[in-house]
């Protein structure tokens, strides 16, 4: 037993290294790439600590180099999925009753074995699997997820010293319990860096999970997973079960112990997720807690005062970074028509000096979309976009999935502000624009709040500071997360906590306190001095007394 006060390090968010030619983290980087590509792995299961294979094996493949194999994963089964859940079960009991502190340890330590020897392997990792240039894979891979594992012990603290009063003869005090049963992690593809929070922020509060990556996410999942072991993370608590989502769930969404689901990922899915659980709420121990993050149809509004220059970089940024694979990514915007002119063709300049290509090229500001599902999706809205004539190309629309899935940067001007391609998520690079009469600011406020289903993430551009306070007045419920003369995107942990509403998820705010509060139950203990050795009240005392018959 520690006899003293553990106090947690005060987090500072972990500074961005440029890699930029003659620096030691671009030497680094680029031998690890060399490396990882000359050295496919095979990636188990991990269950419990050991290492679990199934025989059935798929191929990890660079998005931009189909050719190029980084490797294959062994895909889980049914069965797999209930070891999972066994194993989760059992080492709850240890791992929920170890001091608080010893839990923050091993994140704390996580952090900083990425930030050191594993910095480099997981940027890597994260490039070659889901195509991402250094700067993209180095915000995410690196600094955001070391961010998680810093910052979520330091949130910690603040849950468990949310504490009751008390009053004379009494001591209240609450308890931050976990949730009973085990928490089911679902990520997404996108960021390796929400692939290591889902997992490890319930499980620093106590909870054991189960956790599926997504498919085409496998490799940085692997190596999370050892950095985590590396930094005593125990058997059990975390157990890792790559395959197909309808493989996978059913039996962890079946399962009388599902406590809990941390979930980023479509809106279909995590609706169908939800339906199944509210189905037949009744089965389970306990009402599972829901915490999930879903899609953007994100916005850039512009003020006719908006300085151009920081508009067309907040929508290059915003729009075509990550190929636009990002849940807070510029997807749609509305430009007055007084500076369209002057907005148009210094976009299409800056559009035109995108360089598109292989991870390993660090000129490239552009790389692949993640497959050819998506590669799919994404041709399919601009062949709409070349077939309607309310709907006009002017940069892109180039598709080519000879040799990798590239999808040029494309820029839609759409006549119609309530078009397909104005309202429905794309998940790629591709901006669409709506042109308003420059008098009328309030409709397109309006426009922009009741076109799209979604409510993640959006911004003003202004200098007007009447017009960025009337669309922060009325886009209040159109974003979680709201941006002034800032793209959308890059919320940092600790200074903008992430997540949206509508049907863009339940608004937990991932890098805040109120996340970690999801995966707590907590309860009230009262304990009384002096407690009273007579059931009468003093209003009872001087009434009429019987008399003696």
């Amino acid at each position: 037993m520690f006899n003293g006060f553990f106090n947690i390090p005060e987090p500072v968010n972990e500074p961005v290294l440029s890699y930029a030619p003659g620096t030691r983290e671009r030497a680094e980087l680029q031998a690890v790439l060399k490396d990882m590509l000359a050295n496919p792995v095979e990636v188990p299961i991990l269950i419990n600590g050991e290492e679990a294979r199934s025989g059935d094996l798929v191929e990890m493949r660079c998005p931009h180099r189909r050719d190029q194999s980084l490797g294959t994963y062994h895909k889980a089964t049914e069965e797999h999925a209930h070891q999972a859940i066994a194993a989760a079960n059992e080492a709850k009991g240890a791992w929920s009753e170890m001091p608080w502190d010893n839990r923050a340890t091993v994140l704390l330590k996580a952090a900083e074995l990425l930030a050191g020897k594993y910095r480099q392997v997981l940027n890597a990792a994260t490039m070659l699997s889901m195509s991402k240039t250094p700067h993209q894979a180095e915000v995410d891979s690196a600094c955001e997820l070391i961010d998680f594992w810093r910052f979520n012990p330091h949130f910690m603290t603040k849950v468990y010293h949310d504490q009751p009063r008390s009053s004379a003869q009494v001591l209240n005090y609450m308890e931050h319990r976990p949730l009973e049963g085990f928490v089911f992690a679902i990520t997404p593809f996108n960021f390796t860096s929400i692939a290591g929070n889902l997992p490890t922020a319930p499980a620093l509060m106590g909870n054991a999970v189960v956790w599926k990556p997504a498919s085409s996410a496998v490799l940085p999942a692997y190596y999370i997973m050892k950095i985590l072991k590396e930094a005593g993370m125990p058997d059990g608590v975390i157990n890792m079960v790559p395959g197909p989502g309808p493989v996978i769930a059913p039996p962890v969404l079946n399962h009388l112990d599902l406590g809990g689901i941390h979930f980023t990922g479509s809106t279909q899915v995590f609706s169908t997720i939800w339906l199944a659980v509210g189905s037949d709420i009744r089965k389970y121990q306990s009402y599972p807690r829901i915490v999930g993050e879903t899609g953007g149809k994100d916005f850039v509004v512009a003020h006719e005062s908006a300085d151009v220059e920081a508009l067309v970089t907040a929508l290059v940024r915003g729009a075509f970074e990550y190929q636009g694979q990002k849940c807070s990514a510029a997807s749609r915007a509305y430009i007055p028509d007084t500076i369209w002119p002057a907005v148009r063709d210094r976009l299409l300049d800056e559009t035109a000096t995108i360089k598109m290509g292989d991870v390993c090229d660090f000129s490239n500001f552009m790389c692949a979309v993640i497959d050819q599902a998506a590669f799919r999706t994404i041709s399919g809205y601009i062949d709409y976009a070349k077939n309607n004539p309310n709907l006009e190309i002017i940069a892109g629309g180039g598709c080519d999935d000879s040799e990798g899935y590239f999808i040029e940067p494309t820029i839609v001007v759409s006549k119609d502000p309530k078009s397909k391609l104005m309202s429905e998520e794309i998940f790629g690079p591709v901006l669409t624009i709506h042109v308003y009469e420059a008098d009328d600011f309030d409709g397109a406020l309006d426009l922009c709040d009741t076109t799209s289903p979604y409510a993640l993430t959006g911004a003003i551009i202004a200098q007007d500071r009447d017009a960025v306070v009337k669309a922060t007045r009325r886009l209040r419920h159109a974003a979680g997360n709201f941006y002034i003369n800032d793209k959308p995107t890059g919320a940092v942990v600790g200074q903008q906590p992430f997540g949206g509403s509508r049907a863009s998820g339940t608004n937990d705010k991932a890098g805040s306190w109120l996340n970690l509060e999801r995966w707590v139950s907590p309860r009230t203990v009262k304990e009384n001095f002096l407690p009273p050795t007579n059931y009468r009240y003093p209003y009872m005392d001087g009434g009429p007394k019987k008399e003696d018959e």
